[in-house]
């Protein structure tokens, strides 16, 4: 694992080999993907505001080019953001330090597996101009819409948004192998696995969950692309083959894939909860627990997106349990952070903001999922705008309110500085406002009868009256994508003005605040010990407010430097 510190530009910040600096590739290609979903956002929401007129810099989109729009944007967001970012930036950041690692357990193959995935970047950026069109499928690709070849016998858009989703699954079955093996393998003398930070736990179990549900999609894909290469007929009836079945390999991997990137989130805001309320999480054991319960319950929850499919009611019957079942897991995690805040001092910064935004839209989102998880409540409102705003209650939260509060509170360990936290809450309040005034109005869409993926809606006479909610909304993505200038001038801009943050700004107790910021080469200036668990907050007596981690008990040091322990 041990390699020597790398003297040219190009082995230092290229192709790196030091986890630190991969995260930070990982990070900033996704920031710069998200300014690109969130482009096709505003085209397909104005596009649904003013059907027919010219949109600033796209023109009018043609119907097939709507589906395009729509099917990049949802691709992008889900492949190309959340995952580099939750799952391999905080991976590769974090799980290293947190644990007591120099590096990732294959710091070559950490550095193939970013390089792969910016290959896939390159690939789905290409398709939107190759012959034919980009892929408008979707985002998730059904057949007959993504079988079919374009009229022309160009179908190299389809084809490489598959190439792309493949690649990009390559580099993530690599960089799960690296998280699982260096967060288990790797930790320093004195933390055992009941010691690990909560942030690991949840990467570790998000990554094992990926491995296992990937196989089943990529046999899909492949499929898919014979289909429409070769002929074959595996989702054409007409040949024998069943359109469902890509439904339920999209699925089976689709829905744990939603925990894979809720997992990570709920880690940084475990670890933002502990540092900013100066108390130990509420049921450590309890929340690791449910981490591993809600990771096997996701494999038996994918039926419910066939609901309206024909599915026999017998067996739309337990797919209703369990997906209602598997929101107690994450009811667990969101108590226990509630019950973390009861009586705390918390400390109103801009990553805590985050945080606790996070914990309210989510749970709108986990409500509203519930209704989605009853068969019947479903034939109603499946493929409507209810559903748009139920998912992205879930995914928005997870993807983009998680990330900020990570970025706000570890952009010591990736820069050295402090973000300025006036800019900070600028961006959280145009965030937080302009996001709830884009997606609630989609729930009274959605119960009105709007139908999504549907170019003009103005076209049926029984949704023109929901045209002011379609407008209201879309004055909210504009005012959402506004509310990121703030963020991405502070991201910059700190990297040379922020204020020097020193080792612990925050007074933190994991692994991490032991080494200086950014860390050096090699993370650590000595081998680390772990002398208690991640979390010890406030504890009885007087002293300090907080005990790290890697702090020596108090009888091994010199009685002038003794720091009570009475709580560990």
């Amino acid at each position: 694992m041990s390699h020597g510190e790398p003297e040219s530009f190009v082995r230092k910040y290229i192709f790196s080999v030091d986890h630190k600096v991969i995260a930070k590739q990982y990070m900033i290609t996704g920031l710069f993907m998200a300014l690109l979903g969130g482009f096709l956002a505003y085209a397909l929401r104005s596009q649904l505001a003013w059907p027919g007129d010219s949109i600033v810099g796209l023109g009018v989109i043609a119907p097939h080019a709507y589906n395009s729009v729509v099917t990049l944007h949802g691709t992008i967001m889900v492949f190309w953001v959340a995952m580099p970012i939750l799952v391999a930036g905080f991976g590769n950041l974090l799980v290293p330090l947190m644990v007591g690692a120099e590096d990732m357990a294959f710091p070559r193959l950490n550095m193939l597996s970013y390089w792969v995935f910016f290959l896939s970047t390159i690939v789905i950026i290409a398709s939107f101009f190759v012959p034919g069109g980009a892929a408008g499928g979707g985002w998730t690709a059904y057949p007959p819409l993504s079988g079919t070849v374009h009229a022309s016998g160009v179908n190299w858009g389809m084809n490489l948004w598959i190439l792309a989703v493949a690649l990009e699954f390559v580099a993530f079955l690599i960089g799960g192998i690296n998280i699982i093996t260096t967060g288990i393998n790797m930790r320093v003398p004195g933390m055992s696995m009941w010691d690990l930070p909560l942030f690991v736990w949840e990467e570790l179990i998000a990554s094992i969950v990926f491995l296992l549900a990937v196989g089943p999609l990529i046999a899909g894909a492949v499929m898919l692309l014979l289909d429409r290469s070769f002929g074959t007929g595996f989702y054409a009836p007409s040949a024998g083959g069943d359109p469902l079945l890509f439904q339920h390999l999209f699925w089976f991997f689709g829905h744990p894939e939603v925990y894979v990137l809720l997992l990570p989130a709920l880690g940084i805001m475990g670890e933002v909860l502990c540092a900013f309320s100066r108390k130990t999480i509420f049921g450590y054991r309890t929340i690791v627990w449910s981490v591993i319960s809600a990771g096997l319950l996701s494999f038996v929850v994918w039926a419910h997106h066939q609901f309206v499919s024909g599915l026999d009611p017998r067996l739309a019957f337990p797919f209703s349990v369990t997906t209602i079942l598997i929101s107690v897991p994450f009811a667990v995690h969101l108590f226990a952070f509630i019950a973390t805040l009861y009586k705390a001092s918390i400390r109103f910064t801009v990553a805590m903001a985050f945080t606790l935004a996070m914990i309210a839209l989510f749970m709108i989102g986990g409500v509203t999922g519930v209704i989605n998880g009853s068969a019947a409540a479903d034939i109603f409102i499946h493929d409507t705008y209810f559903v748009v705003a139920h998912f992205h209650y879930t995914l928005v939260p997870i993807v983009f309110f998680a990330t900020f509060s990570g970025i706000y509170f570890w952009y010591p360990k990736l820069f050295g500085r402090l973000m300025n936290e006036g800019l900070g809450w600028v961006h959280f309040a145009g965030t937080f406002f302009f996001f709830n005034l884009t997606f609630i109005p989609q729930f009274a869409l959605g119960l009105m009868g709007h139908h999504r993926r549907i170019a003009n809606p103005q076209i049926f006479e029984f949704l023109r009256d929901g045209q002011g909610l379609q407008v209201l909304s879309t004055i909210g993505v504009i005012g959402l994508l506004a509310a990121q200038v703030p963020f991405v001038y502070n991201f910059f801009a700190s990297m040379v003005r922020g204020k020097p943050a020193g080792r612990n700004p925050w007074e933190a107790t994991t692994l991490e605040w032991a080494t200086a910021s950014p860390p050096p080469h090699g993370n650590f200036d000595e081998p680390q010990t772990a002398y208690r668990g991640p979390y010890v907050y406030s504890p009885p007596g007087e002293g300090p407010d907080w005990i790290p981690q890697f702090e020596p008990p108090a009888e091994a040091l010199e009685p002038d430097t003794a720091i009570s322990e009475t709580a560990s």
